[in-house]
């Protein structure tokens, strides 16, 4: 792993090295990688980790999606802390900054991929390198769209051109064209030409891998669709599951930190904030959906702090995961002391300790220590779990997405996603064994497509949250309509009491590319606020 996440860095030096005392070669665009210089598998890492750091911690979603999806709660509140903007909807001193952060990350990450496609798209020897670097740059700009909607896309990533105000497309258009580039990279990896280098995913550059994960990607994209174009939706599913997806809990795609080495868990990192740590809590409703089960998952990722404000704010000291005493924190209380203090809440446990040692929030779980704390823990992209149940979504639809019913491919999902945990460690790991027991005690209903909808999506929030892939919970979330959440009504709220359903376009945008940024504002019913619905958001 140091070795790889070292060619990140290296990638760069490459780019600012190697002149040489011959005239002709030194007057050339400076804008420009000559190939002597150029490895394609340096950036291929690099597009990979510019968008996972654009996924997880500070960088957006746990400030944002977790608590708009009521996966985290906290009773942070006000401008001081900034997990008011998640949980209450209220904004914090950097609110614009962590809003921005998306499209800055997610278009770097894009950027390195496009630099692979324009240097090797013509070398048929370098098929494979291309072709990641499309499915990443796609991965990258899917993310981008479906969290602040019309984007530079046709014209964005070509400043080497002079092309420095790209035009904002419609997120339709956008789609339909990312779609189209996957489905041509996908029919070009050739596992004759050997594997990829320099590879983050725990794929070590397998080319049969890759090309799962990028029709499990293409299947995810087309589901996002199912309210706003349901013959895309349907067509670009299918050609998904003829292509070949994830099959197996070994092929999840996740990165791992690497904190000796600078690379760390951006949510770990987050999570081991001390006010953060203290105040941070698995939510309610998650906590109350697993037990409901009883669901294993409940006493792997939950514990109860020990007793006391010290010893709750210690992220040395382990806490109690006994299943029973498992209790989320509701979303939108603080610490107040006023109509919204923890204390008031309906059902209010108590807190621990006493004197000046009590805290109110004690005996709320919150992510377990051992696993959510550890810095170098992986950081997931896309599962198998999360592709089986978007398979059971198209075959309840009727989609010809092969001959496995629906509630085969539900139980795979359930069973995959309580698997894939093991990626946190031996503490963290449920057995296959005990795994598909569970899944087979709790089989999809059938009785109708919305009872087998609710229980497909719902399973998908819960999988995709528990897994720390926010962004992914909160997006399925809007395009399905499940699990059905209340908003938090807090004074002050950035959204008009409503549950945020995009991020604001970075500031920067009004100023540096004023004309397109209107035209993609004017796109938005509501311009450029956190209600306003993306395309595909019916």
């Amino acid at each position: 792993m140091k070795r790889i996440l070292q060619y990140i860095s290296l990638g760069v030096v490459l780019l600012a090295t190697g002149c040489t005392k011959d005239f002709e070669q030194i007057n050339t665009d400076p804008t420009q990688a000559p190939p002597s210089n150029f490895n394609s598998d340096y950036f291929l890492s690099g597009s990979q980790y510019n968008y996972i750091n654009g996924i997880t911690g500070y960088n957006g979603s746990i400030l944002f999606q977790s608590g708009w999806a009521q996966i985290f709660a906290s009773t942070s509140s006000g401008a001081a802390n900034y997990y008011s903007n998640m949980d209450k909807y209220v904004a914090s001193g950097n609110t614009n900054d962590y809003s921005g952060r998306g499209w800055d990350l997610g278009y770097k990450g894009a950027r390195l991929a496009q630099e692979i496609i324009k240097n090797y798209g013509a070398n048929p020897d370098k098929v494979n390198v291309v072709s990641a670097a499309t499915v990443m740059k796609v991965l990258c700009m899917q993310y981008i769209t479906d969290i602040y909607g019309d984007i530079p896309y046709s014209q964005a990533l070509q400043a080497s051109t002079n092309v420095t105000t790209p035009v904002y497309d419609k997120q339709q258009d956008v789609y339909n064209s990312m779609l189209t580039d996957l489905d041509a990279a996908l029919s070009k990896f050739d596992a004759t030409k050997g594997k990829l280098g320099a590879d983050l995913f725990p794929y070590a550059g397998d080319i049969a891998k890759w090309k799962k994960f990028g029709y499990s990607l293409m299947l995810r994209m087309a589901m996002r669709l199912t309210k706003a174009d349901i013959a895309t939706a349907q067509k670009y599913a299918e050609k998904a599951a003829a292509g070949g997806t994830l099959s197996s809990v070994s092929e999840d795609a996740y990165i791992k930190g690497d904190n000796t080495n600078g690379y760390r868990s951006e949510n770990s990192r987050a999570l081991v904030t001390p006010a953060d740590f203290y105040q941070v809590r698995w939510s309610k409703l998650l906590i109350d959906y697993l037990k409901a089960t009883n669901d294993p998952r409940v006493s792997v990722i939950a514990e109860i702090p020990p007793a006391g404000l010290n010893a709750g704010q210690d992220p040395t000291k382990s806490g109690d995961n006994t299943f029973s005493k498992q209790m989320g924190l509701p979303n939108g209380w603080d610490l107040n002391g006023g109509a919204t203090d923890i204390s008031k809440a309906p059902g209010y446990p108590g807190g621990s300790g006493s004197g000046g040692d009590f805290t109110p929030i004690g005996l709320y779980s919150r992510p377990r220590t051992i696993i959510y704390t550890d810095l170098n823990s992986p950081q997931f992209v896309l599962t198998y779990a999360e592709s089986e149940l978007l398979l059971a979504e198209a075959k309840a639809r009727g989609w010809n997405v092969g001959a496995t019913t629906a509630s085969m491919h539900y139980q795979n999902g359930v069973s995959a996603g309580l698997q894939s945990l093991a990626a946190f460690g031996s503490s963290a790991a449920i057995s296959p064994g005990d795994a598909d027991a569970y899944a087979i005690a709790h089989p999809l209903d059938v009785s109708s497509l919305n009872a087998s909808l609710k229980m497909i999506n719902e399973q998908y929030w819960a999988t995709t949250g528990i897994l720390m892939n926010f962004v992914e919970a909160w997006n399925n979330w809007k395009r399905s309509g499940y699990p059905a959440l209340s908003p938090v009504v807090y004074v002050g709220n950035f959204s008009k009491g409503q549950i945020p359903r995009r991020q604001l376009y970075p500031t920067t945008e009004s100023t540096a590319n004023p004309a397109n940024y209107k035209v993609g504002v004017s796109d938005l019913n509501g311009g450029d606020d956190w209600i306003s619905r993306v395309w595909w958001d019916k």
